[in-house]
Order: structure tokens, then sequence, then C-alpha cells
């Protein structure tokens, strides 16, 4: 792998420590373009057959690892992201959640009791982050310095579709997080972060998938715990 030269290394060494000064993100590094990939087997003169594969500027993803290197020991540190959360964490994977919701129903028949389980998955999930919800929010958790960084990060973003050789218009990205990125799995996390956890359920969430469990004595029971957190 070829290295960059040191006086390279220098120059955006300066550009991200001024960056992280002036909590300044450039609208330069928040331009996505967008790749448009056929699905397998769908026709290819429908819009819905094509999948949107975003490409971020390679400045961004750099200084992207720098904020995820401060805004996680402050996550962790205030236990920002709820304990039934697996995805996209360090020593979480969909394999250990498997596990912890197939032992609560193992136990409930053990116990001869019923284990009903509600299954939600939200549609576009990362598309649809509400910005200005996402925004009150992180500037809740972290301190103020990472929070108008990171609003600048989020704000004024655009995207354009290639297609060939040729380019649409920029367009405003209203809602969402940035997909390619490193940093948006982690704003998906602090958004959903106050998800409920309804007493007498078990809730076990990977990214936007989640599954809430209740254990009773009778189908009846066990179903009016869901009914309740629902």
């Amino acid at each position: 792998m070829q290295q960059l030269p040191r006086q390279a290394i220098v120059k955006l060494t300066h550009l991200y420590n001024a960056a992280l000064r002036l909590k300044y993100v450039p609208i330069q590094w928040k331009m996505a373009e967008m790749i448009m990939v056929l699905k397998p087997g769908k026709p290819p003169n429908e819009v819905s057959s094509y999948r949107p594969i975003p490409l971020l500027p390679i400045m961004s993803k750099l200084f992207e690892k720098l904020l995820l290197k401060r805004v996680i020991p402050i996550t962790d540190a205030k236990h920002i992201i709820p304990l039934h959360q697996f995805g996209f964490r360090q020593q979480h994977s969909t394999i250990d959640q498997v596990h912890r919701i197939t032992a609560i129903i193992e136990q409930a028949l053990e116990e001869q009791q019923v284990c009903a389980t509600m299954f939600l998955d939200v549609a576009q999930a990362f598309d649809m982050v509400w910005h200005s919800g996402l925004l009150h929010k992180i500037e809740q958790i972290l301190p103020t310095q990472h929070s108008q960084l990171l609003k600048s990060y989020h704000s004024h973003r655009y995207f354009r579709v290639k297609q060939g050789k040729e380019y649409s218009e920029l367009k405003p990205v209203k809602a969402g997080v940035p997909q390619g990125s490193v940093l948006g799995p982690v704003l998906y996390l602090i958004f959903t972060s106050d998800i409920p956890q309804p007493t007498g359920t078990t809730v076990a969430t990977i990214a936007n998938d989640t599954a809430i469990l209740a254990v009773g004595a009778d189908v009846e029971a066990a179903t009016q715990k869901l009914h309740t957190s629902g």
C-alpha cells in the first residue's frame, strides 16, 4: 500500500485540526455521489429496481473517523446506547442477540410459560431520521464543542446522481443519516437510543430491527404485556 508523503500528511493534519478547532465541516466534504446499481433479476426500466450507493469524499471519511474517536468514549461513559442494542457495536454481534432471545424462550418453555414476541422493522430507517430531532438529541447528550461540530457535519448536505459520464443537479438531503459513512450508524443509534423499554418485557435490537418479548403464565397474560408496551 502506497503511503502519502510526509508533506501531504502535514497539510491534512492542519486541515483537520482547523475543522475541529472551528467546529466547521467544509461543504465540499458533505456532497455524496450516488451510483445506481441494478438489483439482480429486476427490470431496468423501473426506478425501484435500482439500489442507490452513495460515495462520499475520502477527506470526509477520514474526518469522520476522527469524530468517531471523540464521540464513542462519551456515549460509552454516559451509557447512551441501550444495552439491548447490538448493532454497530464492538463485541456485539447478531449471533449474541439470537442467543439472548433463544435463552429467554427456552427458559419460558422449561417453566411451562408462554413467550409472546413482537418483531418490528422500520422501513428505510436510516433514510428517514428526522434531522431536527437528531440534532436536538446530540445537543442534549454531547459537549457543546462536539454537538456544534456534528451540527455542521450533518447540516447542508447534498447529493447528485451519476449515470455513466452524466451527473444530475445537486439536491439537498432533508432527512436521514449519511449513507456509506462510518459516523452515520452511530448517529442512528443515538437517535433511537431512547426507545421505550416497558416493564415486564425484554427488548432486543439489531440496528433498526427490534424484537419485544414478554413471558406470561398463558397466552393472554403474555400478549397483554406486549399490548401494553405497544
